[in-house]
C-alpha cells in the first residue's frame, strides 16, 4: 500500500463517516416512503454482484426503487431485456420504479447506502460507478476495444461519484463510460477527488445525467 493508498483510505473513512451521520435523516425519511409506497419489499437492496477493484465482486448497498424481484421480471421480457441493453443498462421511464423512483433516483437519495460500503472499504468517495458482472461480460462482447480502458478503471476502488457521474452519465454509451473511469484511475489524487466532490452537488441539485 503506497502512500495515496493510506491518504485516500484515510480520506474516505473521514468523509464517509461523516456523510452516514450528515445524510442519515434523508435516509430514514427515504427508508420510510419506500416503506408506505412498496411495503411488499425490503427498504435497501444489496446489488449482489458488482465489480470492485482488481475485479473482486461486492454487495453495493443501495435503497430499493423498484419492484420486488424486478431484474429476473425483465429478464423474463425478452423484447424489454434487448432494450435495456442496448440503452447501456437502463430504461426510461423505467416499468419497474415503484411510485415517486424518478424523484429519488434523480436526486440520488438510493445511492446514499453506499457511504457504509465507503466506511467498509469496499469502495471510495470518488471512483468509477461499480460496474455489474454480468454487463461487463456483454458489453465486452459489444466493445471489445473497452478491455484495456476497464483494466485500467478496475486498479482503483469503485465510489459514490466520480468523473463518469458528473459528466451526464445516462447520455454516455458503456465504451465512452469506461474510457472516463480509465481517465480517472490514470489521473487519481486526493485534490482531484476533491475537485469531483465538489462539483457533484451540482449534478444531484439539477439532476443531470441522472435516471
Amino acid at each position: 500500500m503506497n502512500f495515496f493508498d493510506v491518504g485516500k483510505r484515510i480520506f474516505d473513512l473521514v468523509g464517509g463517516s461523516i456523510a452516514v451521520i450528515l445524510f442519515s435523516p434523508f435516509m430514514m425519511l427515504t427508508a420510510l416512503y419506500i416503506k408506505m409506497v412498496s411495503p411488499g419489499g425490503p427498504v435497501f437492496v444489496e446489488a449482489k454482484g458488482r465489480v470492485g477493484k482488481d475485479g473482486k465482486e461486492f454487495p453495493m448497498y443501495k435503497f430499493r426503487t423498484m419492484i420486488p424481484m424486478a431484474q429476473e421480471w425483465l429478464k423474463s421480457q425478452p423484447e424489454m431485456y434487448k432494450q435495456y441493453q442496448e440503452g447501456g443498462y437502463k430504461l426510461n421511464p423505467d416499468p419497474r420504479w415503484i411510485k415517486g423512483a424518478k424523484i429519488i433516483r434523480k436526486l440520488s437519495l438510493d445511492e446514499f447506502p453506499q457511504f457504509f460500503n465507503v466506511v467498509r472499504g469496499e469502495m471510495s468517495l470518488v471512483g468509477y460507478r461499480a460496474y455489474y458482472g454480468y454487463e461487463v461480460h456483454e458489453q465486452m462482447q459489444r466493445y471489445p476495444d473497452a478491455k484495456e480502458f476497464l483494466d485500467i478503471a478496475l486498479t482503483v476502488k469503485p465510489g459514490v461519484t466520480g468523473l463518469w457521474q458528473i459528466s451526464g452519465r445516462s447520455e454516455l454509451s458503456f465504451l465512452e463510460r469506461v474510457k472516463l473511469d480509465a481517465l480517472y484511475a490514470q489521473k487519481k489524487s486526493l485534490l482531484y477527488d476533491i475537485e469531483i466532490i465538489l462539483r457533484t452537488p451540482y449534478v444531484v441539485l439539477t439532476g443531470k445525467g441522472a435516471l
